[in-house]
């Protein structure tokens, strides 16, 4: 199912809407720069209050129409590399798995991330730096296995 074909969020009355066109050009984007959609992410639940839907559908719009498609003077690969660079500095290491995935999804290398870290330890410390490497190493593995079928395959 497409973006354009999905329904989500709730109105103010509760009943489900149709996105409009920034949320489904944003949920669009984000699965380009993501890999995967998004949406199942961002579909606020049955309990959720009545206002999540406009929580996530102005986030969404905000980073995936207004910041990471900005590319006049930063490409996604170099955005991609600043963000992981800003979500392991300021240690919320949940968020960086994501970041280093949307990173290596749209060509920054293991080593590129690596040289950030390096760089990061200079001056948001090592610890910090060391904290963020951990969570890279879990993030290369699962894309090195997810590079991989063939690999898996013969080893079983």
């Amino acid at each position: 199912m497409t973006v354009q074909q999905s329904w989500v969020g709730r109105a103010q009355n509760g009943g489900m809407t149709e996105h409009n066109a920034d949320y489904t050009r944003a949920l669009n984007n984000a699965e380009k720069i993501l890999g995967f959609s998004l949406a199942p992410y961002v579909d606020p639940r049955p309990a959720e209050p009545a206002n999540a839907y406009d929580f996530t559908r102005i986030a969404t719009e905000h980073a995936f129409n207004d910041a990471w498609t900005r590319s006049e003077h930063l490409d996604l690969r170099t955005r991609a590399l600043i963000s992981v660079t800003i979500t392991a500095s300021l240690g919320i290491l949940e968020p960086l798995r994501g970041q280093l995935r949307i990173a290596l999804h749209n060509g920054v290398t293991k080593e590129e991330i690596v040289e950030a870290f390096i760089q990061m330890a200079v001056y948001a410390g090592v610890a910090r730096a060391f904290d963020s490497y951990a969570v890279a190493r879990e993030v290369f593995s699962e894309h090195d296995e997810a590079d991989s079928p063939q690999e898996r395959r013969t080893e079983n």
